[in-house]
């Protein structure tokens, strides 16, 4: 039976794990929540997790939410030996850079496109300086390397791809991160991948 991917379509969290799904050719069935409507705050969503935010899965009665632990479960219940590496050093790289995603990732990159996707009442200053801050870092750490932890793709590159390559709409350039935007394009690369839909607003053109 097909996996249950609780979604909406312009959320970079729930992107994560329709990336990775594909990625990893898993027959998934994607349910629309209406976030704009406050589906993601009824009873009924709320029994699936109940702090009322996507991306959640169903996989044939293993709910799970919150877009990183499930890319941990994705990659080690379907992964065949990849994208987790069981070196333990490169293991915690990875959970270095799930933390990242969750952290300076989300008070960057992400909150700046909250501001013009969704209206957030955020400090576009200060969202926009904490990106830069972020991506001189991740560009840094790129220098040499294909990907994030070690010489193959991880979960840790699914989990900071969308909110990087999404920047520019919210007002953050990435014309000065060669080794960012190289990264990006070998993402973009992989077998099965998916995009997220783009939104023109900031710097974002098509």
């Amino acid at each position: 039976m097909a996996i249950k991917l609780y979604d909406f379509p312009l959320s970079g969290h729930a992107h994560r794990v329709k990336l990775m799904l594909s990625l990893l050719e898993l027959d998934t069935e994607q349910v629309f929540v209406d976030l704009a409507k406050g589906e993601h705050k009824q009873p009924a969503f709320l029994a699936l997790n109940p702090f009322g935010q996507v991306p959640v899965i169903d996989d044939n009665g293993t709910v799970l939410a919150d877009s990183n632990a499930i890319l941990v479960y994705l990659a080690t219940r379907y992964g065949k030996g990849l994208w987790l590496p069981t070196d333990p050093v490169e293991l915690a790289q990875v959970q270095r850079w799930l933390s990242v995603a969750a952290g300076p990732l989300h008070a960057g990159p992400a909150s700046a496109r909250l501001i013009t996707v969704f209206g957030a009442k955020l400090d576009a200053q200060a969202t926009i300086a904490r990106a830069h801050d972020l991506l001189k870092v991740i560009d840094q750490a790129l220098a040499g390397r294909q990907y994030l932890v070690g010489g193959a793709v991880s979960i840790a590159d699914i989990a900071c791809y969308t909110y990087i390559a999404h920047a520019p709409e919210g007002n953050v350039c990435l014309a000065e991160y060669p080794h960012v935007r190289a990264w990006l394009a070998r993402i973009e690369a992989l077998p099965g991948f998916v995009g997220m839909p783009r939104t023109v607003v900031g710097l974002q053109t098509a």
